[in-house]
C-alpha cells in the first residue's frame, strides 16, 4: 500500500456573486509606495490607491519612457520607495529612476573584477529594498551571486560578503560547486534575513534545491532547509536512500518566489519538481519536499507544516508563482489563509497557521506510466473547490475548427496518450494539458481585501515524448562537438538543430550567419533568458560544441570511435531517458491546436469557491477575429481600490484595464514592446502612476528596452 504524507499542522463575461469583506490581520495592499515584489509581503498585487478609477481610466496617457539601452526579455516587477523606482535591465543590471519623471538616478555595473563575474543574459523579476535606520540597500542577483548595493547611489556595500556579494551556493554543499545556480525572483525579507529562491538545471545534473536564508547586513548564511531530506530528517524515506547525495537527482527548489506573514514569522515556500523533471525511475517514491507548499519558521527554517501538490512529479508541475496571503470567511468565521495557484489550473486554499485545507481535497486515481522503470504515483490531490481555471481535458471536439490541418491534428491526438492532466510521458507521445506553462505562470495571482482572487490562465497544450538516451557506445560514433550537442542541447533545439521557434526554442541551423563565436560562447557559459548556463562543460567541451555549431569540426578518419573521441564527453546521467523536446501542440501556422479561447482572466471568490467572472485575455490581431482569441500571458495582474484590474503579459503588446467587479474591458493601449511582466502602481506628490517593463522578445515578440509610466493628465 502506498503511504502518503499529509500536512503536519501547528470574450463573453460570465457574472456570479461576490462577498464584501475586510481583512483583520495584515491589511493587504501597497499605498504610495510599491515597496516590495508584487506589492507587499503577502504578494497580493493590491494597491489602496484610487485616483485612477473606472470613471477616468480612459484618460490615461504615457507620461515617461526610460530606455535602458539593453534590449531583450524583461520580467521585472519594478518597486518604488520614496519616489524612486528600482528596476532591472534585460541583462540583470539594476537601476534607479525618478518615479515621477523617469529620469535616471544611477545604473549599476559590476566593477569588482572578482572571479566569477559574468555578463549575465538571464532574466530577473526584480530587486529587494531593505532599510534599517540610515542604512538603505538594494539586493539583487546576477549569475550565482547575491549582491547588496546602496539604494541612494548603486555603489557596493563593501561589508556585505566579499566586496558586496555572497554566493548563492553557500548552503548547497560541495556537489553544487560547478553546477548551474541563479535566481530569477527577488528574495523575501524577514528582519535582517533574506530568504532566497533559486533557479537550477532541470536535468539530472541539477544542484540541490535547499532553501537558504542570508544575513542582509553581513551576507553570511543564516539557515538552510533541505528540500531533499538528509538521513534522520522528516521525508527522508520518501526517496531512495542516497538521493540526498546529489549524484543524479537534484532541484526540488523554490524558483517562483515566496510570501511571508511577518506578524507570525512564517514564510510560505512553494517548491518545484525534482530533476530530471520527466523521468523518476531513479527517485521512486513520494519525493518530499518537491512540489510542496512549505510553511517554515522564517527565523530558523524549521518546518511547521507542508502540503504536497504533486506526488512523484514526472511532468514538471512546479508551483509556478508565489502564494497569496489573504483573509476569507468560511462558515461565518474569518480565517487568515494562504492560496496557491498551480500550472494544473487549481487553487489550493489553506488555513495559513495550521495548514488545514479550507476546501476539501481528494486523492484522485491517475494514469500509470508505460515507461520501463518508472512508477507514476497512483493518485494525485485535486481540490473540490474552486473549479479549475484551465481546461482539464483535450477531446477531439476541442481541436481548433479553423486549423488548416485539423485532421492531421486529430490524428496526432489519437496517436498520443491523452488521459487528463496527469498523463505520464510515453514513447508514443503525450498531450500535456494544461501545458508546461500553465494554467498559472510566474506572474501569479492577485487577491483583494474581499477574498477575491484574480488570475490569468494559459490554454496551451504541449506534445512531448520520452525515449531512451543514446548509449555511450552510440555517442562515441559521433564527432566530439556532436556528442556535446546531443547530450546538452538537443532536447530543446532538436537533433537537427532546427529548434521550435513557436515554442520559444530558436533554430541553430547556420547560427554562424547570425551570431559570432564570442556571443554564442557567452550564452553557453552564462545562459540567456530562460536558457540555463551550462557551467558543467569544460573549456574543451565548449570549444568542441562551438566548432560543431559553426561547421568547423575537422573530421578524422576512424577518429569517432577511438578512445580519444571519448575524452571530454559529458557523462551520461543515471536518468536514462530524455524528452523529444519542449514542443507546444500547434497547427501548421503556429497557432494553438485547441479551439479558442487561448487565454483567460478570471475572478474567483475564495470565500465560496465560486467564480465571479471570467473573460478572454489577449488576441492574435492578424487573425481578424470578430472577438478576441485569447493568448498565452506571462506577468500577472495588479488590482486597485479604484476598482481596476491592470494587466499586460500578452504577445500583442497591449496593456489592458478591466473592471474589478464585472470583468468588463475599460481601456487598452499599445505598448512600445510586449510586457511579459507584472506592472506596479504608486503615487508621487499626490499623483498616481502605473509603470511596467516592455522588453518583448518572449514568444517571438519584437525586442524592446524600455520602462514606461502612465498617469492621468
Amino acid at each position: 500500500m502506498k503511504r502518503i504524507y499529509l500536512p503536519l499542522t501547528l470574450a463573453s463575461i460570465t457574472l456570479f456573486g461576490a462577498a464584501a469583506l475586510t481583512s483583520s490581520v495584515d491589511p493587504p495592499g501597497s499605498g504610495d509606495d510599491w515597496a516590495e515584489y508584487l506589492g507587499g509581503p503577502d504578494r497580493s498585487h493590491y494597491s489602496t490607491l484610487s485616483q485612477i478609477d473606472t470613471s477616468n481610466v480612459g484618460q490615461l496617457k504615457m507620461v515617461w519612457q526610460y530606455h535602458t539601452l539593453d534590449s531583450g526579455q524583461v520580467q521585472c516587477n519594478p518597486i518604488v520607495k520614496n519616489g524612486v523606482l528600482y528596476g532591472m535591465t534585460a541583462t540583470t543590471q539594476p537601476f534607479a529612476l525618478n518615479a515621477a519623471t523617469g529620469e535616471k538616478l544611477w545604473t549599476w555595473q559590476d566593477t569588482t573584477g572578482l572571479k566569477g563575474s559574468v555578463r549575465s543574459q538571464s532574466t530577473s523579476r526584480g530587486v529587494v529594498y531593505w532599510e534599517s535606520g540610515s542604512d538603505r540597500r538594494i539586493l539583487f542577483t546576477r549569475g550565482p551571486w547575491l549582491y547588496a548595493i546602496e539604494a541612494a547611489t548603486g555603489k557596493p556595500v563593501a561589508s556585505f560578503g566579499e566586496q558586496g556579494r555572497t554566493s548563492l551556493k553557500a548552503g548547497l554543499g560541495p556537489t553544487a560547486k560547478d553546477k548551474f545556480v541563479i535566481s530569477n525572483t527577488p528574495g523575501t525579507v524577514y528582519g535582517d534575513l533574506i530568504i532566497m529562491p533559486m533557479r537550477l538545471s532541470e536535468a539530472a545534473d541539477a544542484a540541490p534545491g535547499n532553501i537558504q536564508a542570508f544575513n542582509i547586513r553581513t551576507g553570511e548564511l543564516a539557515w538552510v532547509f533541505h528540500t531533499i531530506p538528509h538521513p534522520g530528517e522528516f521525508g527522508y524515506d520518501t526517496w531512495p536512500k542516497d538521493t540526498y547525495k546529489n549524484t543524479d537527482v537534484g532541484a526540488a527548489n523554490n524558483w517562483s518566489g515566496m510570501a511571508i506573514d511577518r506578524q507570525r514569522g512564517i514564510v510560505y515556500v512553494p517548491t518545484g519538481s525534482a530533476a530530471f523533471d520527466f523521468y523518476g525511475g531513479n527517485r521512486l517514491g513520494q519525493n518530499l519536499f518537491a512540489n510542496c507548499l512549505l510553511a517554515l519558521d522564517a527565523k530558523t527554517g524549521k518546518r511547521l507544516w507542508h502540503f504536497q501538490f504533486v506526488h512523484h512529479d514526472i511532468l514538471d508541475r512546479d508551483a509556478s508563482a508565489p502564494p497569496n496571503l489573504l483573509t476569507v470567511t468560511h462558515n461565518g468565521k474569518k480565517i487568515d489563509a494562504v492560496a496557491q495557484a498551480t500550472k494544473q489550473g487549481y487553487v489550493f486554499l489553506f488555513d495559513r497557521v495550521t495548514g488545514k485545507p479550507l476546501f476539501p481535497i481528494k486523492e484522485v486515481p491517475v494514469p500509470a506510466s508505460d515507461v520501463a522503470g518508472e512508477k507514476a504515483w497512483p493518485t494525485q490531490p485535486i481540490p473540490t473547490k474552486p473549479a479549475p481555471y484551465a481546461r482539464q481535458s483535450f477531446p477531439e471536439t476541442d481541436v481548433n475548427p479553423l486549423a488548416a490541418n485539423r485532421q492531421e491534428l486529430i490524428e496526432s491526438l489519437r496517436r498520443s496518450r491523452n488521459e487528463g492532466p496527469f498523463t505520464p510521458l510515453s514513447k508514443r507521445g503525450t498531450i500535456i494539458y494544461p501545458g508546461l506553462d500553465g494554467g498559472a505562470e510566474y506572474g501569479g495571482a492577485a487577491v483583494d481585501p474581499n477574498g477575491i482572487m484574480y488570475i490569468n490562465s494559459n490554454e496551451m497544450a504541449w506534445l512531448i515524448s520520452l525515449d531512451k538516451k543514446l548509449s555511450n557506445d552510440q555517442l562515441a560514433q559521433l564527432s566530439p562537438g556532436h556528442r556535446v550537442y546531443t547530450t546538452t542541447c538537443a532536447s530543446c533545439h532538436g537533433a537537427e538543430r532546427k529548434g521550435n521557434p513557436a515554442s520559444g526554442y530558436p533554430s541553430l541551423v547556420d547560427i554562424g550567419k547570425r551570431r559570432n563565436r564570442a556571443y554564442v560562447d557567452n550564452v553557453i557559459s552564462t545562459g540567456k533568458g530562460m536558457m540555463p548556463a551550462f557551467t558543467g562543460l569544460s573549456t574543451m567541451q565548449k570549444q568542441e560544441l562551438l566548432a560543431f555549431l559553426f561547421g568547423e569540426e575537422k573530421q578524422e578518419v576512424g577518429m569517432n570511435a577511438s578512445s580519444e573521441a571519448r575524452k571530454g564527453t559529458p557523462t551520461q546521467p543515471k536518468a536514462s531517458y530524455q524528452i523529444s523536446g519542449y514542443s507546444k501542440f500547434l497547427d501548421k501556422n503556429g497557432y494553438p491546436a485547441m479551439k479558442q479561447p487561448w487565454g483567460t482572466l478570471n475572478a474567483i471568490n475564495l470565500n465560496t469557491g465560486e467564480y465571479v467572472w471570467t473573460t478572454v485575455l489577449g488576441n492574435y490581431p492578424e487573425l481578424n477575429s470578430q472577438t478576441p482569441t485569447g493568448s498565452e500571458s506571462y506577468g500577472g495582474p495588479v488590482i486597485t481600490a479604484g476598482g481596476l484590474v491592470i494587466i499586460a503579459g500578452t504577445k500583442d503588446a497591449m496593456l489592458r484595464v478591466f473592471a474589478r467587479k464585472t470583468g468588463k474591458l475599460l481601456w487598452e493601449t499599445k505598448l512600445p514592446a510586449a510586457s511579459f511582466a507584472t506592472p506596479c502602481t504608486y503615487s508621487v506628490n499626490g499623483k498616481q502612476y502605473i509603470a511596467l517593463a516592455c522588453g518583448g522578445t518572449k514568444l517571438g515578440a519584437p525586442k524592446g528596452d524600455s520602462y514606461v509610466a502612465f498617469a492621468l493628465p
